[in-house]
């Protein structure tokens, strides 16, 4: 069972920068991808940036130049460094992974970005 922890949330005032970490229970150099998502309050979850097995990584447009998603295959860990962070970067952050029988989600960081 595929088990995925986010952590890194928190408050931050708008212009400043988080990090957000995703700890996988099993190995993830053999996920098909790895993504981090979002949902604001009242919207719908949307995919903030991802990573495939070899490496190549998108953004969502409202993001791009400002977030970058890595992955530590040894460490079993998922990054999503946000700076020059809005206030409608805010939302409910979730780590996900996807494999050849399943996608797999965690359960959530709240970031809030005030201004």
């Amino acid at each position: 069972q595929v088990q995925l922890v986010e952590s890194g949330g928190g408050l931050v005032q708008v212009g400043g920068s988080l990090r957000l970490s995703c700890a996988a229970s099993v190995s993830i150099s053999s996920m098909f991808r790895m993504g981090w998502s979002r949902q604001a309050p009242g919207k719908q979850r949307e995919v903030v940036a991802d990573v495939n097995w070899a490496g190549s990584v998108n953004y969502a447009d409202s993001v791009k130049g400002r977030f970058t998603i890595s992955k530590d295959n040894v460490k079993k860990m998922l990054y999503l460094q946000m700076n020059s962070l809005k206030a409608e970067d805010t939302g409910v952050y979730y780590c996900s992974a996807t494999d050849a029988r399943n996608n797999y989600w965690g359960q959530g960081t709240q970031v809030t970005v005030s201004s």
